[in-house]
């Protein structure tokens, strides 16, 4: 089957199911949209007026991606995620900006910007790329799906269904997990939420009496904030890892499943050269305003 073809199918099933909202067509006007992305490589992709991300799925299990989330820096606020795997199929890359946004982000295996891993004596137990998706609803205001993923701790294994919401007009989306183990919750199960740190001079700020953490840094031309926003009593420390390799540093919030196996976050950034986030400062108020209104 050639990948337009599949691409095909895969629109013709949201739509059968009521998905394709205006937010799935090539509109210019500012929606929320989400979906399973199989001509590239099994991502799902995700985006509002402000902001645009993407987890990697199934096909690249054997290649060295994880479940970090790729922020796709966007600068305007109609829709970009079809337009931009689509030119890709035709030899347009996504990694330079042609005047919308581009992705300059790197992931690979690191939690890039919010991603989850088990915090299991002192150390983040990864789990590989997600193992299925669902979307919930994929609508003008408010997007939501579901993500997969499995984590191996010795002989236990623990699983994660992820709801991602993503709404109309907010720099962050919503993430709520939750943990099982043998199909009962795991509750108490420690957690760390990270921002991939790419160079040992980039800006790590917190606040974590007011729940948010912080990652300020250098985009080529331009420059990138990225942030974690929790319910501060769920904290239960905060990390710097420094390890000097590529893609292996992090900023990282601990905290803990509730009882039942619940945790709930939030993740996003701002890119200077969109305009309005245009200073670390500026990034981080906008953080502790968004705890306020939770």
């Amino acid at each position: 089957m050639t990948v337009k073809m599949r691409t095909f199918i895969q629109l013709l099933v949201l739509s059968v199911m009521g998905l394709t909202s205006v937010a799935c067509a090539t509109t210019t006007e500012p929606v929320t949209f989400c979906r399973f992305v199989p001509e590239r490589e099994d991502d799902f992709a995700w985006e509002n007026d402000k902001i645009a991300f993407r987890a990697y799925g199934p096909a690249l299990e054997k290649k060295g991606e994880d479940s970090g989330f790729d922020a796709w820096l966007k600068r305007v606020d109609y829709p970009i995620v079809n337009k931009w795997y689509a030119g890709n199929l035709k030899g347009i890359s996504y990694h330079k900006d042609h005047g919308e946004g581009y992705d300059p982000y790197k992931v690979g295996s690191s939690r890039g910007c919010g991603g989850l891993a088990l915090w299991i004596d002192g150390k983040m137990v990864l789990s590989n790329v997600f193992k299925e998706s669902k979307v919930v609803k994929c609508e003008t205001d408010e997007s939501t799906f579901v993500l997969t993923y499995e984590y191996k701790v010795g002989a236990d294994t623990y699983n994660e269904e992820k709801q991602i919401s993503i709404k109309l007009g907010d720099r962050l989306f919503k993430s709520t997990s939750t943990f099982t183990k043998d199909g009962k919750p795991a509750a108490e199960l420690p957690i760390a939420i990270g921002l991939v740190r790419h160079h040992k001079t980039d800006l790590v700020l917190k606040d974590l009496s007011k729940g948010w953490m912080s990652i300020w840094e250098p985009m080529d031309d331009s420059e990138l904030g990225t942030g974690v926003v929790i319910d501060p009593k769920r904290i239960v420390d905060f990390q710097l890892l420094e390890t000097g390799k590529k893609l292996e540093d992090h900023a990282l919030i601990i905290t803990k499943t509730d009882a039942k196996g619940q945790l709930e976050y939030y993740a996003g950034y701002g890119w200077k050269k969109a305009g309005a986030i245009t200073t670390s400062k500026v990034w981080n108020d906008y953080l502790t305003e968004f705890v306020r209104e939770m």
